[in-house]
């Protein structure tokens, strides 16, 4: 990964077409991987738990990686161990098993909508904590985002059970993708990408993996077609949108930024709208333009100044 990360440092010197390119098709993939992970994680709890869900999830990127971990573990230093697993549980750990749970209560498009607001957390935490620079610009569409969200969960209490505690648990999950975000930024400057996700996932994987034996998933193995679906669903959230997507999103924060990188939450909640959709999932008028607001809040605190 160190050859990669110098080849991406090239790219920027050599090419901005190329390194804007790069950029965008990591930011494409991203979205597309991310907004499809809260309808897989709803597959995954039809015939498991949600505690099951997230720590296949998590045990499945380890093992994935963990052939690289050993490399890189060879050299580590205790230091950069303690902050590539505190990463982890920031950044992938702790919110696998927060969404999870939410999602027993709330709709994955509604999920989707909630993580919308990460680039907002990037800014709010970015300041307090990691001496981010914030304008005018940036406190009024962090305001516009938040009554986005606001008008969002009144339009849900309006036509359902309003499960406030679990969409908590969904907000609680972006705020921890917004530190760690800022983390990662300020910490890891000269840590390779993949050097972060392996460690950590694979450090992790281990936790995860007597949470496996204590729910008793060992025990419910078996051909059931509807147990292997949600299974493999997981499974796929683990290598693809955990071990793939966040060695690629480490990439882009060091690449492009933690701000922009944050932004590929922008258009994640339209993937997880529409895959919401066409599983059935109640979508109403009211609540896409609670996503537009929400969305252009994010934009607006975003935007260059010409």
């Amino acid at each position: 990964m160190q050859v990669v990360d110098k080849d991406f440092s090239n790219s920027v010197k050599n090419s901005p077409f190329k390194d804007n390119l790069i950029n965008w098709s990591i930011f494409i993939f991203l979205s597309i991987v991310w907004g499809s992970s809260f309808k897989l994680m709803k597959i995954g709890m039809v015939e498991l738990s949600s505690y099951q869900v997230a720590s296949i999830r998590i045990f499945s990127a380890g093992l994935f990686l963990f052939p690289l971990a050993i490399k890189y573990l060879k050299d580590i230093t205790f230091r950069d161990l303690s902050l590539i697993t505190f990463s982890g549980i920031l950044g992938n750990y702790a919110p696998a098993y927060l969404f999870c749970i939410s999602e027993t209560k709330i709709e994955s498009s509604l999920a989707g909508i909630i993580n919308s607001l990460m680039p907002i957390f990037v800014i709010v935490f970015g300041k307090l904590f990691f001496n981010l620079e914030v304008t005018s610009k940036k406190i009024t569409g962090v305001i516009i985002a938040f009554v986005g969200l606001a008008f969002l969960l009144l339009s849900k209490g309006l036509t359902e059970d309003l499960h406030f505690f679990y969409i908590a648990l969904a907000v609680l999950a972006t705020v921890l993708y917004g530190i760690n975000s800022n983390f990662i930024s300020s910490k890891f400057k000269d840590i390779p990408s993949l050097k972060i996700i392996s460690v950590s996932m694979s450090v992790l994987a281990i936790p995860s993996f007597f949470t496996l034996l204590s729910t008793g998933f060992f025990n419910k193995i078996s051909a059931d077609p509807s147990f292997v679906t949600s299974t493999v669903a997981s499974a796929i959230l683990g290598i693809f949108g955990t071990a793939a997507a966040s060695g690629l999103f480490y990439v882009l924060i060091k690449r492009a930024g933690s701000v922009f990188a944050s932004l590929v939450t922008n258009s994640m909640p339209i993937v997880a709208v529409f895959l919401g959709f066409l599983s059935g999932e109640s979508i109403t008028i009211i609540q896409m333009i609670c996503l537009a607001v929400i969305l252009c809040g994010i934009y607006y605190a975003n935007r260059k100044v010409e």
